[in-house]
């Protein structure tokens, strides 16, 4: 007996293909699903239990956002980037993040304070933990540090713009990082939140730089495994 990884609900169909969206979208971002797996509608649909208009929707959402390709007469992977396209990925977020850091640190307050603190709080504990479970927490609670940055920022336009790049900088890393840990460094962040509480923008700014930099270089081109549709979105 099949059955699918959601229960079927009653919403239009734009609905259900963004909340499928959202569930593979997750698996790209922490890892899961790695470079150039295949997305077949069929698959998709069963796992989801809709139909293959719906999953189709859902692909071409994720294409829009350069997560996905599609190949005529072959169907729709989980993007592989090329070097060069790694390169932009982190060009774009030292253009992008730190005018997001300096508008942070004109509007942040307390709340916000104590936001970034609980963040680091997951960061710490995933840290402590073993196991891929463990290992894909951390790896999201990493991205979701700069997703609160751009919150915090209050432009939600830039903080669209910053999901896309969190989202690729994730499969960038799943193919060519070196280490196959986050490399989005925990101690970094720290800093990072101290000198947001503390209003400098310009520190923000500078410690957000270097921490791209560190990010980058911790890629190599050696191509990477991935994982099953199946495997990758059960829970």
């Amino acid at each position: 007996m099949r059955h699918s990884i959601i229960e079927p609900v009653e919403a239009p169909a734009e609905d259900r293909a963004a909340v499928i969206r959202d569930h593979i979208r997750n698996a790209i971002v922490d890892r899961r699903l790695g470079p150039g797996t295949k997305l077949s509608e069929q698959e998709v649909g069963a796992l989801f239990d809709a139909s293959r208009t719906v999953a189709r929707a859902a692909l071409q959402m994720l294409s829009f956002e350069g997560l996905v390709r599609t190949e005529r007469n072959r169907g729709a992977f989980v993007a592989n980037p090329t070097p060069a396209e790694a390169r932009h990925v982190f060009a774009s977020r030292r253009v992008i993040e730190p005018g997001i850091a300096a508008d942070a640190c004109a509007r942040i307050g307390p709340d916000d304070i104590a936001r970034f603190e609980a963040q680091l709080a997951d960061e710490s504990r995933y840290l402590a933990l073993r196991g891929p479970e463990a290992r894909r927490s951390e790896i999201k609670a990493s991205g979701d540090f700069h997703l609160l940055l751009a919150r915090v920022a209050g432009n939600p336009i830039l903080l669209r713009f910053m999901e896309e790049l969190v989202a690729r900088s994730s499969l960038v890393i799943a193919l060519y990082g070196r280490t196959g840990a986050s490399t989005c460094g925990h101690s970094e962040h720290q800093e990072i939140a101290a000198a947001l509480s503390a209003g400098d923008a310009e520190r923000a700014g500078a410690l957000i730089m270097r921490h791209i930099d560190h990010i980058e270089a911790d890629l190599d081109l050696n191509h990477k495994g991935s994982t099953a549709l199946r495997d990758a979105i059960a829970v």
